[in-house]
């Protein structure tokens, strides 16, 4: 190759360098910190993926996202926190309360989306819905704060019940609140909650068996993640053991569970996506308030529900989002 061609071969390589670099520069890093497994959530990672998309973001194009799943299993949460933060994450996805705390325990600088149902301002993760201070903002879909209303359902549907269930899982951040919603209520309609607590897979079955034991005649799943994670396991021992249960997933519903009331997940991880794009393009997070996610979803299974010999009464199937026959 003569030395004037080299030259201009040099010439033409440098000229596209800078452009490769910028191309490396502009792909950056988000770190997922899920509590829950992968499989139960995989239609909110889409929606995620949505609203990332919404505001200019293509996972694997422009960005890349490393994933870390706890499958329930709280005590994993601060040593992938820490791992995400060493790889020099740009923000992370908190989903679900001990995910955030544990993000918001590993660092005071990397930006934090949460998705969360309980309210964050009593699990401490922000002083203020409307101007959060420090690194930590989110999506509160006020799942948890339905739980009065999950046990007004589930009355519907027992009527004769003396006791209904509410299953929880002691060990995860918020639980109290998830119980005081539900007793509370209950006390001003003078039902009487039998709350009954599991803290790995493990225990299901003994859940069931003492609800039986016990002629718990309905049971009230609280938003957790392990239930998530685990939730067909659920709807398979509601079946087994016949205990007509409500749930806070859509899906659970879908699965075979008898009935479901919460708000979108779907719609709560867009917005996530959203918010987390936003901070991509350096959108401070206190020009981020929470947003609180209200589309609410009532699923009834009739096929679950005939098979329980129980009647929907006709005013809640009129008022359901989604009847399953």
């Amino acid at each position: 190759m003569r030395r004037r061609e080299f030259i201009a071969l040099l010439g033409g390589a440098a000229a596209e360098w800078p452009g490769a670099a910028r191309t490396q520069q502009q792909i950056q890093l988000v770190g997922v910190l899920a509590a829950p497994a992968l499989e139960p959530l995989r239609d909110e990672i889409t929606a995620f993926r949505q609203g990332l998309k919404e505001v200019g973001y293509v996972e694997g194009e422009n960005v890349m996202v490393e994933y870390r799943w706890a499958e329930g299993q709280y005590d994993r949460l601060p040593a992938m926190a820490n791992d995400l933060i060493a790889r020099r994450v740009a923000v992370i996805l908190a989903l679900a309360p001990a995910a955030a705390a544990a993000a918001k325990a590993a660092t005071t600088t990397t930006p934090i989306v949460f998705v969360i149902g309980a309210d964050p301002i009593k699990l401490g993760l922000v002083r203020s819905l409307n101007r959060p201070d420090g690194n930590i903002t989110g999506v509160n879909f006020l799942i948890n704060a339905l739980g009065g209303k999950r046990l007004q359902l589930i009355r519907e549907l027992v009527p004769a019940s003396n006791t209904i269930g509410l299953l929880v899982n002691q060990s995860a951040p918020g639980t109290d609140l998830d119980r005081q919603e539900v007793e509370n209520f209950a006390a001003t309609i003078g039902q009487k909650i039998a709350v009954i607590s599991a803290k790995s897979d493990s225990d299901f079955e003994e859940v069931f068996r003492a609800i039986v034991r016990e002629r718990i005649r309905g049971l009230i799943v609280s938003p957790d993640a392990l239930f998530t994670s685990r939730r067909e396991q659920l709807v398979a021992l509601a079946a087994r053991y016949a205990v007509p249960t409500i749930y806070h997933l859509r899906e659970a519903a879908v699965a075979g569970g008898l009935i479901s009331y919460g708000t979108s997940l779907k719609d709560a991880h867009r917005l996530a996506g959203t918010y987390i794009g936003r901070i991509l393009k350096g959108e401070s997070l206190d020009q981020l308030p929470v947003q609180q996610s209200t589309r609410f979803e009532l699923v009834i299974n009739l096929k679950t529900a005939k098979v329980l010999g129980l009647t929907i009464p006709p005013s809640l199937l009129a008022t359901a989002d989604e009847v399953i026959e």
